[in-house]
């Protein structure tokens, strides 16, 4: 299989580093990331041997930085991760409640989205709209 055209990293700007890495190591260790490397301005989680393998934060700077983020303007909406089963969806939302993250809609199916689309939606501590689904969409 060929590599060309995948995903490579994804880096997130968030307004606290701190809190966010904290946020992000529930969240993408329960996924199977591991913190690889602080900086002064953010983190890296690498997945290793995955096509897609770093997700990374790095805080906010400038004239936008105390900003709120907008899924509607330009930029990123959300970011979704693929699970194993509606079990492991499950899970991230018991970890989710117990960390006292945003859990923006609690795993239910979707049968607009495609005829198996179980999922799981939530914000990071900026906003940000994440989601855990397992399940194919229609098409």
């Amino acid at each position: 299989m060929s590599m060309r055209g995948l995903v490579h990293h994804i880096d997130l700007t968030v307004t606290d580093r701190e809190r966010s890495r904290l946020f992000y190591d529930a969240v993408l260790g329960f996924l199977g990331y591991r913190r690889s490397a602080d900086y002064e301005h953010g983190s890296d989680w690498d997945r290793e041997g995955e096509p897609f393998h770093s997700i990374g934060i790095i805080e906010a700077r400038g004239e936008g930085a105390a900003r709120a983020h907008d899924r509607y303007s330009p930029g990123l909406h959300h970011l979704a991760w693929t699970a194993e089963s509606r079990a492991d969806v499950d899970a991230l939302h018991d970890l989710l409640r117990s960390i006292g993250a945003t859990v923006l809609d609690a795993p239910a199916d979707y049968p607009r989205y495609g005829p198996t689309y179980y999922a799981l939606f939530f914000a990071d501590p900026d906003g940000l709209k994440l989601e855990f689904v397992y399940g194919t969409t229609g098409g």
